[in-house]
């Protein structure tokens, strides 16, 4: 089951990548009406939060400047960033050295238990692999809400 939910990551990672890539620049900052963030908000958070699970659950080091808590921590918003967050490029970078380093992890890892049980918002995590799991799922519905923006984007520039 551990080496499926690798397997897994790897897949959604390199999805989102694809993604991200087929993107242009000028879009990642347009906010559509009725929602929150924007594109690059969106790939942004699923590169903050990973680095965050790899931290929790395989205790490694932070990959990702300390300025994406900024950018993208929960209840982050781009109509707060006062700086000039990171170019598409640099979020591409990062997103490939954290399949890198999704890569590298070993079915075992993942069959690793917390000391105590890590309670996530309504959720408690036993294992390892538990985390990563739902960190598939969370990139999965943020890759979703990027596909959503992309549409509803490219639908008013058609409009217009």
């Amino acid at each position: 089951m551990s080496e499926t939910i690798i397997g897994t990551a790897k897949t959604v990672r390199q999805v989102v990548l694809h993604k991200v890539q087929s993107i242009p620049e000028e879009l990642f900052d347009v906010q559509a009406d009725s929602y929150n963030n924007t594109i690059r908000w969106n790939v942004g958070h699923m590169i903050y939060w990973m680095d965050a699970y790899m931290k929790i659950g395989f205790a490694k080091d932070s990959m990702i400047p300390e300025s994406y808590a900024t950018y993208f921590n929960s209840g982050t918003s781009p109509a707060s960033w006062t700086h000039i967050p990171p170019s598409k490029e640099e979020l591409i970078v990062q997103l490939s050295a954290q399949l890198n380093q999704i890569s590298e992890l070993s079915p075992e890892s993942l069959e690793a238990t917390f000391e105590t049980p890590l309670p996530f918002g309504p959720l408690t995590f036993y294992k390892v692999g538990e985390l990563l799991n739902f960190g598939v799922v969370h990139e999965g519905m943020h890759l979703a809400t990027c596909d959503c923006l992309l549409k509803v984007i490219q639908s008013k520039s058609v409009q217009a």
